[in-house]
């Protein structure tokens, strides 16, 4: 144990130190400016972050049952559908509730992730798909059978799983470190390959298979995903940058990414709602939560770099958290059609035999037909 004794804490001035064996001078040559609240504070950041994550997985699982209504409504009045090119949803205010719902959703996920890592915040989306499970089984009367049910909870633990593994994100502060970021080749061949994916998806692709395969709608709005995302980051940047009295109205950046997320906002509700329309609330959101935590985790990686601070151990738990989570999403997927519920297996289970009475034995004796060959009738032994 070491007792220091202090008369300055000037540069240049000398601190000794008193230990059992031994006396230390040490002398001051700077001095650093770091508070002591950092660690509390980054702390803090990541539990507002994590309670805004978890308030917009409840607020979005909570829209899209809002605006199915509405375009079930829609439906009923004999109005054009979504799916085949029809607006009237847009009358109805129980879809407009839905979207108010979600873009509050939205709101706080852009918050969340404003103060924790998307690789934190993304996977927690997995809330939102318990939810939406369980309201449409409750409020919309679409079948969640036994099967659908563990794939929730499967997606619920592998987002746990990635949560614990995620990687640490490189700090950017700053609008010119997040230029630097997306000016690097990596990620621009990245997005690149990205947007023409997307155009030939909505150009070619969805006129032809958008109504049969659920997979072309969904895969427009995950692969928008990071551009709405990387927007949503460098605007977050931003907000912080303008509430510490940076110059932050007259850089480029901002009205650039503004622009960005609405158009990608834009489309994604548009063909979330064709999604919707066409295909079952209970395999549309699973599948586009997969999907899309996919394209943004991925989107993470290359923009700020976050493998340089993964451990194997963490890389091993990350992909493991990934496949859990696609699992849960193909037991969804697969198994939709099954009539598969808890009494069910265990009417299967308890499934016996009837013995065999007596009686039922003389009856069958009685009524069975013999056959003789040359005189020597077949003889029938039954064994109780």
């Amino acid at each position: 144990m070491a007792t220091a004794f202090i008369h300055s804490c000037a540069n240049g001035s000398l601190v000794k130190l008193q230990c059992l064996s031994r006396h230390v001078v040490c002398q001051i040559i700077s001095e650093t400016n770091t508070p002591l609240t950092s660690t509390a504070s980054a702390n803090y950041d990541f539990l507002v972050g994590l309670a805004l994550a978890v308030l917009s997985s409840l607020l979005i699982g909570s829209s899209v049952i809002l605006k199915k209504k509405g375009l079930l409504r829609l439906l009923e009045h004999g109005e054009t559908r979504a799916g085949a090119g029809g607006h009237g949803y847009l009358k109805d205010w129980l879809w407009w509730a839905g979207l108010l719902t979600m873009a509050s959703g939205e709101g706080a996920n852009f918050a969340a992730y404003a103060f924790a890592p998307a690789t934190i915040v993304t996977p927690l989306g997995a809330l939102s798909v318990l939810i939406s499970a369980v309201l449409s089984s409750y409020l919309l009367g679409e079948r969640l059978n036994l099967l659908g049910k563990l794939g929730c909870v499967l997606s619920v633990l592998g987002s746990t799983v990635m949560v614990f593994h995620s990687p640490e994100e490189q700090e950017v502060s700053t609008l010119a470190e997040m230029m630097s970021k997306i000016k690097d080749p990596g990620f621009i061949a990245y997005i690149s390959l990205l947007l023409i994916c997307c155009l030939v998806l909505i150009f070619i692709i969805c006129p032809r298979y958008g109504h049969s395969n659920i997979l072309v709608y969904l895969a427009i709005c995950s692969l928008l995903g990071a551009f709405s995302v990387s927007s949503v980051k460098g605007l977050g940047i931003a907000v912080k940058g303008l509430l510490m009295g940076q110059p932050v109205v007259d850089h480029p950046l901002p009205w650039v990414l503004i622009l960005i997320l609405a158009v990608s906002v834009v489309t994604q509700v548009n063909y979330l709602n064709k999604s919707l329309d066409v295909f079952n609330t209970s395999m549309v959101f699973p599948i586009y939560y997969v999907l899309f935590t996919t394209v943004v985790i991925a989107t993470s990686l290359i923009l700020f770099k976050e493998w340089v601070s993964m451990s194997p151990l963490d890389g091993i738990g990350a992909v493991c958290g990934f496949f859990i989570i696609l699992h849960g999403v193909f037991m969804l997927h697969a198994f939709k059609d099954l009539d598969i519920s808890l009494k069910s297996l265990q009417k299967q289970l308890n499934i016996k035999e009837p013995p065999i009475s007596p009686k039922d034995k003389v009856t069958l004796i009685d009524h069975m037909e013999t056959e003789a060959k040359d005189s020597v009738p077949k003889v029938f032994v039954i064994y109780t």
